[in-house]
């Protein structure tokens, strides 16, 4: 039986190659950065299976993973010395975008003056674990943001994900007809 092209075994002592060939310790910031990532396009693509999304979200949601696999591209290539590396198919028109989306769920969904608590329906969840989830890829991130270049543009984008999924996780509850779980204030 022939090996599988699946596996390649160099990795068994604990570093991993990056774009271009460089080996780095897999526990290295700039690989915490492309995993998380890549963990936080997996969340949405758990979020993308649900029935209940509606069909303009679900191609929010592809077009999100596909811009994360751009990103992990990015992280995983380690940036010439004084470089200042673009993200491929990334532009301020993307994270408009999201603003965009924000905005509209914004206006559909009721406003509400308490701290929001994860929870409420299956797919509203859901987007509450995306939402923490990339809120922890985007503190990796900024750690390797202190070490190496890292394109202005892509942080901001991911700053404006969590704000999408927040409220999207918030739509998603209004028009389940479920009530957000809020946070109460511990009796003295």
């Amino acid at each position: 039986m022939a090996k599988s092209n699946l596996y390649t075994r160099t990795g068994d002592q604990g570093s991993t190659s990056l774009v271009g060939g460089q080996r780095i310790k897999k526990h290295d910031i700039r690989l915490e950065a492309y995993g998380s990532v890549d963990e936080f396009s997996a969340t949405l693509g758990i979020l993308h299976t649900r029935q209940d999304i509606p069909e303009e979200i679900k191609r929010q949601l592809l077009q999100i993973q596909n811009m994360m696999f751009n990103f992990g591209a990015y992280l995983a290539t380690m940036p010439e010395p004084g470089t200042e590396p673009q993200v491929s198919g990334l532009s301020d028109n993307d994270t408009k975008s999201l603003e965009t989306w924000i905005d509209d769920l914004d206006e559909k969904t009721p406003k509400i003056r308490a701290f929001v608590l994860p929870g409420g329906s299956e797919s509203a969840s859901f987007a509450h674990l995306a939402r923490t989830v990339c809120r922890r890829a985007e503190r990796n991130i900024l750690r390797l943001a202190e070490q190496s270049y890292v394109s202005p543009a892509l942080i901001a984008y991911f700053n404006r994900l969590s704000d999408y999924l927040f409220i999207l996780a918030r739509y998603l509850n209004h028009t389940a007809g479920i009530p957000e779980i809020t946070w109460t204030i511990p009796a003295k």
